[in-house]
């Protein structure tokens, strides 16, 4: 492969990646602006633009929407022919033209504006129709399109892309909105899988290998044997979890013999698991510690374990 192809692809990357610190750079209070209007917008949040300002549209409304904020994406071309009426009082407006002077442009302000839906833009041209409009005028730095001759809609896209999620994330930094509610809205899929709760797999109730500490080795193996997880809990005062003993653990005390109790055998404070963590936060600990099974903890009272082989993916 030739050099200079790659240097030339090379060249088209660091070009966008200094738009990108442009953009970042020149963040200010209307983007404080557009995000205290996206946190009080009673209704959803709508997302418009044509062309290739649409396909980022329809990105940016998405990122939004999985990440606890109500957004739709409206096409503009769309719009002006019915679908406007899916605009109320209470919605704020997210407006994307480069130029801000898109034809279809001036009948949706008009309507957003007679309806008291609130403007963001984002836009090249503040001085534009749109620029002008908007109660928070997002504007793109000057920077010339990368490619041949520059007519391409390319630097200009990637920036409204990464425009797009900046707000998003900072709105859902704002909002709070944790692991556990991004994956109420994911249930499909391997991240959806990873996202769910412990509980939702774990063995629990009388699945659960327990004994006390002061059980003799022969009742340890028999409910290790019973249960078939690899482990058992050893259990102190008020059923909390002090310990756990192993397979690994009976082979390396094997020639200690088995008249011992429980207690002499167990690894004390073992590794576990908050019931209301997720799964992918088990997969971790699975990988960091070279483990396969956890116990599940409320508290230090065990309510179930969590085998690698139960988890519905890996990562």
């Amino acid at each position: 492969m030739s050099d200079k192809i790659v240097n030339f692809g090379r060249d088209v990357l660091h070009d966008e990646a200094r738009a990108l610190d442009a953009l970042a750079d020149s963040l200010g209070a209307e983007f404080e602006r557009a995000i205290e209007l996206i946190l009080r917008c009673d209704g959803k949040l709508i997302v418009c633009g044509l062309g290739k300002s649409g396909h980022i549209g329809r990105k940016i409304a998405s990122t939004f929407a999985s990440t606890g904020t109500t957004a739709i994406f409206l096409h503009l071309a769309e719009a002006i022919h019915g679908d406007l009426g899916m605009a109320a009082k209470g919605d704020v407006a997210l407006l994307i033209s480069l130029s801000g002077e898109t034809a279809e442009l001036e009948p949706v302000i008009d309507h957003f504006t007679a309806t008291g839906i609130a403007i963001i833009a984002i836009t090249a041209n503040p001085g534009s129709t749109l620029g002008e409009a908007a109660d928070a005028p997002l504007v793109l730095p000057h920077w010339r399109e990368v490619g041949p001759e520059a007519v391409a809609p390319t630097t200009s896209t990637t920036m409204t892309l990464a425009l797009g999620d900046a707000l998003a994330m900072t709105v859902m930094r704002q909002k709070g909105f944790s692991r556990t509610d991004f994956g109420r809205l994911h249930p499909g899929g391997s991240l959806g899988a990873r996202l769910k709760l412990v509980t939702r797999v774990m063995h629990g109730g009388d699945s659960m290998p327990l004994i006390d500490a002061a059980s003799s080795m022969h009742d340890a193996i028999v409910e290790m044997s019973a249960k078939r997880l690899g482990l058992v809990g050893v259990t102190g005062e008020a059923g909390a979890l002090v310990g756990i003993i192993t397979d690994g653990d009976l082979r390396r005390n094997i020639e200690r013999g088995l008249d011992h109790k429980a207690g002499d055998f167990m690894t004390a404070d073992p590794k576990t698991i908050a019931a209301d963590a997720l799964i992918d936060e088990a997969l971790g600990l699975f990988d960091e510690y070279r483990i396969t099974a956890l116990f599940v903890v409320d508290g230090a009272t065990p309510v179930g374990v969590l085998h690698i082989h139960d988890c519905p993916v890996a990562r």
